[in-house]
């Protein structure tokens, strides 16, 4: 029998009330997973002038 590899399926973006990125995602198996990306305070960033 060979390992299982979960594939992370993409179930969609939020932002918390802290402001926080929160990615939500799926395996086909059932396990679900979620990652928070935290913004460092201080200042927006700014796209470059042209």
């Amino acid at each position: 029998m060979a390992d299982h590899v979960h594939v992370r399926l993409s179930q969609g973006l939020s932002v918390s009330e802290a402001g926080e990125l929160i990615e939500h995602s799926h395996c086909r198996c059932g396990a679900t997973f979620t990652k928070v990306f935290t913004a460092n305070d201080g200042e927006p960033e700014q796209p470059p002038s042209s």
